[in-house]
């Protein structure tokens, strides 16, 4: 089970101001939304962009939170937007969110005092790559005066990287970045046992590392999905699973040292079923051109000796952050030593570093 939710969160919190809005005729303010604490200003709000992301961390389990998830949303005058004494607008700005198996993503938030919300999704934009256009689902309410919802269809994919949520209340309003609430990932957590189909689309909801809510997304025509990664005092034996096509006899594995045309082959072992491979690398896998220097070796398959090579990942469950969730232990050989390891983009290397 994975249904994760925001450490240390006590009561609602996180209101957003919405500048020149006015308050609803006899709306009050709750109890929770006295203090400042968690309130962020809309001014801005938008131009925010988190630096690295936190690792979520897969199993946080809240069986009295699954029950809170359709309890937080009920009670409409704590959800309902309230005036501050500035006459500024007031947004809840906390997301629950589920995830199908199929990749759908359902939001729900609790009421706003607007006439068409939307939930946008923002695409953060990458150094030197042209921009991906953002997507806009219609909040729609369950009953009236209740929580609205919106849903993220599975098609068509998302494009790969990290996507922002936010809260438009309006046509003429700012977005507001969005905080997480319940983040229920349950239908995530056996991802790596399904076999999926061209292109193998992914996409996993998290908390930033400075508390807003996002989402990781994958999209690879062929993926190759790292499995049990066993570590002895001489070696790496990787297990590897194809998704989007099958391994031929002559399945290829290659590790190529980053930054340089190095590229060491190994022959894997093929199961007869054309999915899955293991591969082993040790010190005699690893060797550079440059003794004398670290170095990272990333791991690809090739399916058939002439296909493209398909990096290997780990991505087919809930953890959208694990290079510091997945840590190995160091392998120590003539001056060196060796550790496996998973990249900001959860792709599966080898490190070698050299002992002074």
């Amino acid at each position: 089970m994975s249904t994760t939710a925001p450490g240390g969160r006590t009561g609602r919190g996180a209101r957003t101001r919405a500048a020149g809005a006015t308050a609803p005729a006899g709306a009050t303010r709750s109890a929770e939304a006295k203090g400042e604490a968690g309130r962020t200003p809309l001014a801005g709000a938008s131009g925010a962009v988190d630096g690295a992301d936190a690792a979520d961390t897969a199993g946080t389990t809240s069986g009295a939170g699954m029950a809170g998830m359709a309890g937080r949303t009920g009670a409409v005058d704590e959800a309902v937007a309230t005036a501050g004494e500035s006459g500024q607008q007031e947004y809840e700005t906390r997301a629950d969110c589920t995830v199908d198996p199929d990749g759908r993503i359902t939001f729900r938030l609790p009421p706003v005092p607007a006439p068409h919300p939307r939930l946008l999704l923002r695409p953060r934009p990458k150094k030197g790559r042209p921009g991906t256009d953002s997507r806009l689902l219609d909040l729609e309410a369950e009953r009236p005066d209740g929580p609205l919802s919106a849903v993220l269809p599975p098609h068509p994919a998302l494009a790969e990287g990290r996507w922002d949520t936010y809260l438009v209340p309006g046509p003429d309003t700012e977005p507001v970045r969005l905080r997480p609430g319940l983040r229920d990932l349950r239908a995530l957590v056996d991802g790596h046992l399904r076999d999926r189909t061209s292109p193998v689309a992914v996409r996993i909801p998290y908390a930033t590392k400075d508390g807003f809510l996002a989402l990781r997304t994958w999209l690879r025509t062929v993926h190759a999905e790292a499995g049990t990664v066993d570590v002895t005092d001489r070696d790496i034996t990787v297990a590897v699973r194809l998704h989007g096509a099958r391994l031929a006899e002559d399945a290829l594995v290659e590790l190529r040292l980053r930054g340089t045309g190095t590229v060491h082959t190994l022959r894997p072992r093929v199961d007869e079923d054309g999915k899955d491979l293991s591969f082993t690398a040790g010190r005699d896998a690893t060797a550079g051109a440059s003794e004398g220097a670290d170095q990272v070796w990333d791991a690809f398959v090739r399916p058939t000796a002439g296909a493209a090579a398909v990096r290997v990942a780990r991505l087919l469950d809930d953890i959208a952050d694990r290079k510091h969730v997945h840590v190995y232990p160091e392998i120590r050989s003539e001056g060196s030593t060796l550790r496996p390891y998973y990249t900001v983009d959860n792709d599966f290397s080898i490190s070698v570093s050299r002992e002074s």
